[in-house]
């Protein structure tokens, strides 16, 4: 067991307090930096090993673990990459938000000779490093510590990459800023035959009466007081969670909302107005909506209610309920920003009392 020379000892303390300011700066790649300083002269110092990994664990988000036991994504994936490489062996592959590597070595593995994996979170980055070396693919892979929207050829890649695979989407499919990122891909970073997966990408919505959910995201008079100030605190936009969670009625079929083709699809704002014809009178508490991504033409992976996918849905919640009537069309707006999508309910509807 190493021992630490107790000439280090002040500098060990120094270093803590280091830290510890730093993460609770809202610093988390600086703090455990910093932890990582300290471990490098005393690897057993148990308040730097839980200091680095409070820090990892803020900036590491713990989908990272779900994702990749999504079994039904990896096989699609590796099934879409090993078509890929087969019909351009000699082709560069980028994997773009590379998060453990595994992309990019199914491309090593299935026979491409030179793939470079960016990857834009400096902890995350230098642990797929690791885990390519111990793999034993580093002689194809590489792995580098950038956000692509910041590499250049040949700086950061030898040549324009053939193949680009990337996985930069959340629930609502543009949260991550795939638009933008593979637009500029196709700009700066890839060959003009270049194969793009995803290569299209859908998103559908449905309209839901579920007081569940609506009480997720709003509360209004509780225990004598009457909370509802809070609710300018409450999310204006979407966030994720599992239908089949949660007690819920359709008042829709599901319709689709927008569809990117990824050849040519860019980040600028769209909208589209949508009448929807509910199936069911009720209340509408809020909007579900998902994805379809098509990796390769008939290759295709989602996270729809009810399926297994790692991923969940998107929910709007209204801010308050509206009645809807069974055949009686409701105007929706869909829009999105380039990262996320909203919409908003013509406000002609019967507000919930």
């Amino acid at each position: 067991m190493k021992t630490t020379d107790t000439r280090d000892e002040p500098k060990l303390a120094e270093f803590l307090r280091w830290g510890r300011d730093l993460h609770h700066q809202g610093r988390y790649e600086d703090a455990a930096r910093a932890f990582e300083l300290i471990l490098g002269l005393d690897r057993d110092n148990e308040e730097a090993l839980i200091g680095r990994n409070r820090a990892v664990r803020r900036a590491v988000p713990r989908w990272h673990w779900e994702m990749l036991h999504d079994e039904e994504r990896a096989e699609l994936y590796d099934r879409a990459i090993r078509q890929a490489v087969a019909a351009a062996p000699d082709a560069l592959v980028l994997d773009i938000g590379a998060g453990s590597g595994l992309l990019a070595m199914m491309a090593a593995r299935a026979g491409a000779r030179q793939v470079v994996a960016c990857e834009g979170q400096p902890s995350v980055a230098e642990t797929t490093s690791r885990v390519v070396r111990v793999a034993g693919y580093d002689d194809a892979v590489s792995v580098v510590s950038k956000m692509s929207t910041r590499m250049t050829v040949p700086e950061d890649l030898p040549r324009r990459a053939g193949v680009l695979v990337t996985e930069i989407v959340d629930c609502g499919l543009l949260g991550e800023g795939i638009l933008g990122t593979i637009a500029h891909a196709r700009e700066h970073l890839l060959a003009q035959d270049a194969t793009i997966m995803p290569s299209r990408g859908r998103i559908i919505a449905q309209l839901v009466e579920s007081e569940p959910l609506h009480r997720k995201n709003h509360v209004g008079k509780l225990y004598g007081f009457d909370l509802a100030p809070f609710n300018r605190l409450s999310t204006l936009e979407y966030f994720d969670s599992r239908l089949h969670r949660h007690e819920h009625r359709t008042l829709s079929d599901p319709l689709p909302v927008f569809d990117f083709d990824f050849y040519t699809a860019d980040a600028r704002p769209r909208r589209a107005e949508l009448r929807v014809r509910p199936t069911a009178a009720g209340k509408l508490h809020a909007i579900a909506f998902w994805f379809e991504m098509e990796l390769l033409p008939g290759i295709t992976i989602d996270n729809a209610p009810g399926h297994g996918s790692h991923w969940k849905q998107a929910i709007q919640c209204l801010p308050v309920p509206l009645h809807v009537r069974s055949g009686e069309p409701v105007v929706l707006e869909a829009s999105h920003d380039g990262e996320c999508v909203r919409f908003d309910v013509d406000a002609g509807f019967e507000v919930e009392a």
